[in-house]
This record gives C-alpha cells, structure tokens and sequence, in this order.
C-alpha cells in the first residue's frame, strides 16, 4: 500500500519513523522545503515505550512538491486539525483510484472532510499514541497507544480492514464499527484532560491532585458527555466506560467512582498535553474542533456547555498571548459557577 503521511510533528513523526523501519512503502511530506530538507538531513528517532527506533534514509518533500497522478494508496493526514481541512483537498488529485485519505485529528474533522470530499475517499480514525516532539526529526512516544479506524457511517469495511493490516506492520491499529461513538468518547478525554492540562501547564496527574483540578474536570467531562447523548451518540468504550459509575443521578459511588478516575489518568495522566505543546511553540491549537466543537453543539441542541465556553476562550487568548499557562488557572475555573445539566438530556439515553 503506497502511503504518505502528511505532518511530520509528534504523532505523524513517531508513525513515519516505525513505518520506515518496518519497511512499509511510505514517502512523508513536510510542510515546506526548509523543513523536508531538514529531516532528510537528521532522519527520524523514536524512543520510549515501543522501543528505539532510527532512520537515516528519509523519503520526505514539502507538499507542494508532490505532484498530480494518483500515486497513493493511503494518504494519512497528521497535521493539526485546522491544517487537515487546508491540505484536504489539495491531496485528493494524489490519491490513486480506490485510495482514501485518513485523517487521525480529534473531534469533528473526518465528518468536515467526508461531508465535503465524499465518504468514499475519507475514512475516520484518531490516536491513542501519546507522543512528544523533542526537536524536529526526534520524538519521544509516551505510552502504548494504538490508532483506531473505522468507515464514519459505521460498520467495518474491506477498505478499513486492508487499510490496517498495512500500518499494523508498524503501529498497533484497531478498527471499530462504531467509529463516531469512538469519536466522542476520544472528545471527553481531550476537552478535560488535554486542554485543562494545557490551560494549567500540568499533567492530568498533576492537577488532579487538588480539589479545584478534580472539580473542573468533572464539570468539563460532564458538560460534554451531555451533549454526546443529547445528540443521540451510541458511545465506545476506551481506556474506561465513557459513562461515569453513578452518572447522572449524582448519587455518591465512592471508590467505583474514584477507580474510574484512576483508569484514565493511568492511561492518559502523565501525557504533556499536545495542546501546551502548541502554547510552548507559539502556534494555534485545535481547541475549536475540541471544546470548542462541543459548545457549537451544546448552543444547538440547548444543553449548558458553560465550562467547556469559558474554556475555550481561555485557550483563545492564551493564543493571542493576553494570558498565559498557570496552575492558578484551575482554581479560576473551580471557583466559575457551574451551570445545572438539564435532567431530560438523558431520558432513553443510557
């Protein structure tokens, strides 16, 4: 299967460099010259869990320097999530007859690109790879994730299964015939672990470590669950059940509740979130296709996204550098009134 990963940072560095090695026949394209020419020079490193892995020869050119005539079979996007809508369209012409595209961005991104390019040249997909970029060309993997696959009108596909018996030479690869319910659970993860991480320069560990940390999680976490089943999601299981033990009759579990927690930030706690990442290189996050995707929803169908607003336009002007990262921002949030969560959002839903 001729592949070209498309975004050579964290996540599409990591898989480039274990598909290299696994002999997978795979080109890489950078955003521009400067930037190709610099990992022809360097090659690839992966190391953490997974094990080393290094690679000089670097089959790797800006995009714009990849030309019309169908020479991919795969084609899997690994940018940001504002970059994947950008470059879309501009790959399409480099797909072979029954190639497909496969953008691994959170949120609402293979829905955007199928809606406007066609289902039959997009499938869906997200990572579980936690994944550092220590410089250009080296990266750091931090856990023992997986990508997960699926077509978006669900079921499972010859396509989704040939697609990942390919990268599976290389990455672990799942496939899910319930990729949008996948989806979604993958989105509560990243509106209260990801960004709340971000907005405090902490690990999920770290900040879930005091009451305010715990406090606004579960208020963010639960604000998007909310909307998910209000919009009739059939949500996937992860790292844990995406619906909390005792949810929502607020009645007091104590130690199933407390386990849950400790599932996920066995999982995902000790992750740099990406999104601080992007705070650190001074570039734009993809907060409006997380927290910010599930408060255009939220407005859509009535349900009080409050938290997940206000935290989206913090990330905005940290962006725009009016504030900045600090662990004092948790208890800002705590200390934000939190907005009741209608009862009748639930009704037939669980």
């Amino acid at each position: 299967m001729q592949t070209l990963i498309v975004g050579i940072g964290a996540l599409g560095g990591t898989i480039a460099a274990r598909a290299v090695r696994a002999g997978l026949p795979v080109r890489l394209a950078a955003r521009n010259i400067d930037s190709a020419a610099a990992l022809q020079k360097s090659g690839l490193r992966v190391t953490g869990i997974g094990g080393e892995v290094r690679t000089n020869a670097v089959d790797v050119a800006a995009i714009e320097d990849y030309k019309k005539g169908g020479q991919f079979d795969l084609i899997l996007l690994a940018t940001k999530a504002q970059d994947a809508l950008e470059v879309a369209p501009h790959v399409l012409d480099l797909l072979a007859p029954c190639g497909v595209i496969l953008p691994i961005q959170n949120g609402g991104v293979a829905r955007v690109l199928a809606d406007s390019l066609g289902e039959d040249k997009v499938l869906g997909g997200f990572s579980n790879l936690g994944a550092t970029m220590v410089e250009p060309g080296v990266y750091e993997q931090k856990n023992a994730g997986h990508l997960l696959i699926g077509e978006l009108a669900g079921g499972v596909s010859e396509r989704v299964e040939r697609v990942a018996r390919a990268l599976g030479r290389a990455i672990e690869v799942k496939v899910s015939s319930n990729l949008v319910g996948a989806i979604w659970s993958k989105l509560l993860i990243n509106c209260s672990v990801t960004t709340l991480g971000a907005l405090c320069s902490r690990t999920m560990r770290q900040y879930m470590e005091t009451e305010a940390g715990k406090k606004v999680f579960q208020q963010t976490y639960e604000e998007a669950l909310s909307v998910a089943l209000a919009i009739g999601t059939r949500l996937e299981r992860l790292a844990v059940e995406p619906i909390p033990p005792g949810w929502p009759s607020n009645i007091a579990v104590g130690e199933r509740h407390k386990s849950w927690v400790e599932a996920i930030i066995a999982f995902y706690g000790d992750v740099k979130p990406s999104m601080l990442q992007d705070f650190e290189r001074g570039r734009k996050t993809e907060v409006d296709f997380i927290n910010g995707y599930v408060v255009t929803l939220g407005h859509a169908s009535g349900v009080p996204v409050h938290m997940n607003a206000t935290i989206t336009d913090l990330v905005h002007q940290i962006e725009r550098g009016v504030l900045q990262p600090t662990p004092d921002r948790m208890n800002d949030l705590a200390a934000q009134t939190c907005q009741p969560i209608r009862d009748n959002v639930f009704d037939g839903q669980l």
